[in-house]
């Protein structure tokens, strides 16, 4: 993934007005390892439910804003990142829903998925097996995952772009 600047993050998000974004804490941007993500996905510190995913489509860089669900998934129970298509421990896994861009958002209409609860899909999808017969070439199962993952994550923000 390119490097992005504060401005560009700011002025990416398609769903959410001008003022909520004004408050919105960015994580440390000097502090990440772009070539390692194929988004920027971090939660609000001052804002717990709030969750922000950032990349760059078609040249341009692309922002959703996200709320969490307020209810957690029982202890025991296994979950599934929509995105990564990590297996794991339920209250690993948050419902997200995120306001459709324009006035479907306005009036209330939200897309949801079950997303990794601290948005670490990038992270998640580089845990391999070390090389092995089974698994002869790790890094081109992590550029399969990073295709899948980036393929889902763009048919999630089609969704939220999308006028219903």
């Amino acid at each position: 993934m390119q490097p992005l600047t504060e401005s560009q993050i700011r002025s990416s998000f398609a769903n959410e007005d001008a003022f909520d974004l004004s408050r919105m804490t960015l994580p440390g941007l000097h502090e990440i390892l772009w070539e390692e993500r194929e988004f920027l996905g971090w939660r609000d510190a001052h804002a717990i439910h709030r969750g922000y995913i950032v990349y760059w489509r078609d040249g341009e860089p692309v922002g959703i804003v996200l709320k969490a669900a307020g209810a957690r998934m029982r202890p025991g129970i296994a979950a599934m990142c929509s995105f990564c298509r990590s297996p794991l421990p339920g209250g690993q896994v948050t419902l997200f829903t995120a306001p459709r861009a324009g006035q479907a958002g306005v009036d209330g209409s939200t897309i949801g998925q079950y997303i990794c609860s601290d948005l670490s899909c990038s992270h998640l999808i580089r845990l391999v097996p070390p090389r092995s017969e089974v698994n002869p070439d790790p890094q081109a199962m992590v550029a399969m995952r990073a295709e899948g993952l980036t393929h889902r994550l763009r048919s999630f923000t089609d969704d939220v772009l999308r006028a219903s």
